[in-house]
């Protein structure tokens, strides 16, 4: 992933950046840096997973229950933080964040057990279509991964 984002920030063109995705209204721009905001939210559910993961089965399923009452306002946060992100983070400032996300990511995976990677919780699914209702820690791992493929897709860079 990361010298694929490397290459596909150094050979965009201003053009190629203001040009629409495909399938969404995110331009290629705003989509790059949504790509690597993939990579920033697993470092922010880790300890959500590690410590939901502890605690009876109940209080992440109303944890996952009350987000998922708020998908309308998160779908709509959600594209206005990628909007916002791409006007910060962008070009070398952008590749800089993901590498540094990347080796936080690689450092935290390795020195994980294999008992916390087996731990989960529920997640809101309707906040995205990668997100089960039940995920362990190494399933949140996969995510940004997989979150970053399917959005790959979706750019429109010449």
């Amino acid at each position: 992933m990361r010298t694929d984002l490397h290459q596909l920030v150094s050979r965009a063109t201003p053009d190629d950046l203001r040009r629409r995705t495909n399938g969404t209204r995110w331009t290629n721009g705003q989509m790059l840096w949504h790509m690597a905001f993939g990579y920033l939210l697993v470092r922010r559910l880790l300890p959500l997973v590690r410590l939901l993961g502890q605690l009876p089965d109940p209080f992440s399923r109303t944890f996952a229950a009350t987000l998922n009452a708020g998908t309308r306002p998160f779908h709509h946060i959600n594209y206005a933080g990628a909007v916002g992100g791409a006007l910060v983070f962008h070009g070398p400032r952008l590749t800089r964040q993901f590498d540094r996300t990347i080796d936080r990511l690689h450092r935290r995976l390795d020195a994980e057990s294999d008992a916390a990677m087996a731990r989960g919780m529920h997640f809101p699914v309707d906040w995205d279509p990668f997100f089960q209702e039940t995920m362990t820690l190494e399933q949140v791992y996969r995510y940004a991964t997989q979150h970053y493929d399917f959005h790959r897709a979706q750019l429109t860079l010449e």
